[in-house]
């Protein structure tokens, strides 16, 4: 029985988020948009993560001209997000209101499909993006946040998975940010979980381990349904598995993908001359491109990595590397064995920087850990510490419901708070996501461009001085 495998390609998103910090421009993927339409993807991933804030902060770009600039280009083919569940784009918690206005205006731009995950694998956090991605006709695609540690093994991710099915998911998605799955478990797990569910499954891996070709490749036997790949130009490394590698892997076999492998070369070409560009510019390095075993000892994502080095340059303390890396799993064990992906990430990471510099464990305690601690976040997977616990917060009440049910509506307060500066509910939405960058960017977005021969005339008056 042929047993077609569909590629979802990250080279919009993921991949230089991965790689480049996400700083590839909309100038740069509109001339291989319509190349990318005709290949033939399941999906095209381009959007949400870290694209919203980078778009902002460091490209004057509007990020939802973005989106709708690439449904215009790329009419045939889905286009994915993805976002944080309650916490969208953000780094807290949305009241349900803004969660629900965020993913109506995400489909109506322009997305099909929207993975939704929560860093603590707390289904409770996703609930409401699930629900409004299906009341306005997208595709919910669930994901499970993959890592490894005592609370977590296959049974622990089957029963999440029958839970995310249950809530109305189209597709489960295992999201392996780390690069932690290693083959035969990716095996065993995708098997596991076809007995268990009918929706169909999609995994996302990256190559920091150097694992992720492999991962793929016995997922794929074990009957997996989508797999994200990274076109050649800002694959492997940090980012995802290439995706002509493994078309060509699966040509002729009852996996074949379909894709021409010539149709990629071209494309492949032009994101390599982007890639230069983005070196030459230094908003790529090389290292990213390496791999590391030592992921799978301290389970630190590539993203985190970078972010614990710039703690450690900043402080004057890069000699203290390994000993940071090596008190990442403690704090880890201490806060319930969180998985590690965006928050909880650099929450825990920023405590184990603390810990090491400060010379004593918890004596200083980052607002973000004491909200772990207490339940903000959601439900942790493990079981905490609880002298960490007290040190960090004292007799505070622990959060045990869903921490939105805590919440106010709050959309038309952010209405009224910057009804000056906004046009749309789409700009509103993003100062509500990003109040310090959002109304910087929208003022200055508004502003008449300069007159071209005011500025000659300008230049030539400094000249003659």
């Amino acid at each position: 029985m042929t047993k077609k495998v569909y590629i979802t390609d990250t080279i919009l998103r993921d991949a230089h988020q991965s790689q480049a910090a996400t700083r590839m421009r909309l100038e740069d993927m509109l001339p291989a948009c319509e190349a990318l339409d005709k290949v033939g993807f399941w999906s095209l991933e381009c959007w949400g993560g870290a694209t919203f804030d980078s778009c902002m902060r460091f490209l004057g770009e509007d990020p939802w001209e973005r989106l709708r600039a690439l449904r215009r280009a790329m009419p045939n083919t889905r286009l994915q997000m993805l976002l944080r569940g309650q916490n969208l784009l953000g780094y807290k918690h949305y009241a349900d209101d803004v969660v629900d206005m965020f993913v109506k205006k995400s489909i109506e731009n322009g997305i099909n499909v929207v993975r939704i995950f929560d860093a603590l694998n707390d289904s409770r956090n996703m609930e409401a993006a699930m629900r409004a991605t299906k009341k306005y006709g997208g595709h919910c695609e669930a994901a499970i946040s993959y890592t490894t540690s005592p609370v977590h093994n296959e049974e622990y991710f089957v029963e999440l998975a029958k839970k995310l099915e249950n809530m109305g998911a189209d597709t489960i998605c295992i999201k392996d940010m780390a690069n932690l799955l290693l083959p035969y478990d990716a095996y065993s797990l995708v098997k596991a979980l076809k007995k268990e569910i009918s929706v169909p499954i999609h995994l996302h891996t990256h190559n920091t381990t150097g694992t992720g070709d492999m991962t793929y490749l016995m997922a794929i036997q074990a009957g997996v349904d989508i797999v994200d790949t990274a076109l050649s130009p800002m694959a492997n490394g940090t980012a995802q598995p290439a995706t002509e590698a493994l078309v060509a892997t699966l040509r002729g076999t009852e996996y074949d993908t379909g894709i021409d492998l010539s149709q990629l070369s071209g494309i492949a070409t032009h994101f390599r001359n982007i890639a230069n560009k983005m070196k030459a510019e230094g908003t790529l390095d090389p290292k990213v491109l390496n791999v590391d075993p030592n992921t799978l000892l301290y389970q630190v994502p590539g993203g985190m990595l970078s972010n614990l080095i710039s703690q450690l340059k900043q402080a004057k303390a890069e000699d203290k590397y390994y000993d940071v890396l090596a008190e990442v799993p403690r704090v880890r064990e201490d806060f319930g064995y969180p998985p590690l992906v965006t928050p909880t990430s650099q929450i825990v990471g920023s405590q184990a920087v603390l810990n090491v510099l400060s010379g004593e464990r918890y004596k200083m305690v980052t607002k973000e850990s004491k909200g772990l601690l207490r339940g903000e976040y959601g439900l942790v997977p493990g079981k905490v510490n609880e002298d960490v616990r007290r040190k960090a917060i004292g007799d505070a009440e622990v959060i045990t419901c869903r921490p939105a049910d805590l919440l106010e509506p709050e959309l038309e307060k952010y209405r009224a708070e910057y009804a000056d500066l906004t046009k749309s509910d789409e700009d509103v939405l993003s100062c509500a996501l990003f109040p310090q960058v959002a109304p910087k960017f929208l003022a200055e977005r508004d502003k008449p461009a300069p007159d071209p021969n005011a500025v000659r005339e300008l230049i030539v008056e400094d000249l003659s001085v």
